[in-house]
């Protein structure tokens, strides 16, 4: 039998995903709201596809802010955004 895969849910697509090909969104201690590229990093966490769609679809459903349990301001969205597509570019 072999080892078992974890795995989580886009908040964009809602599509079930092994955890290493999404990426980790946390809302920190100090309400801060930051990619977790390692997925260590402590805070509430909610993961999204390596896509810039997948963002727009959880900004337009609030999927991200029901997950984080916090109002996300306009410029946070962007910046996830611009962040996501160097992550992209990484990859």
């Amino acid at each position: 039998m072999g080892k078992k895969i974890p795995q989580r849910q886009c908040v964009g697509c809602r599509e079930m995903k092994a955890k290493k090909e999404l990426i980790r969104v946390i809302r920190t201690p100090e309400n801060e709201v930051v990619w977790d590229v390692g997925g260590k990093k402590n805070g509430r966490g909610a993961y999204l596809c390596f896509s810039t769609d997948c963002l727009l679809k959880a900004k337009r459903s609030k999927g991200l802010e029901r997950s984080l349990k916090i109002a996300i301001p306009e410029d946070i969205y962007t910046r996830l955004e611009e962040e996501l597509k160097e992550l992209d570019n990484e990859r």
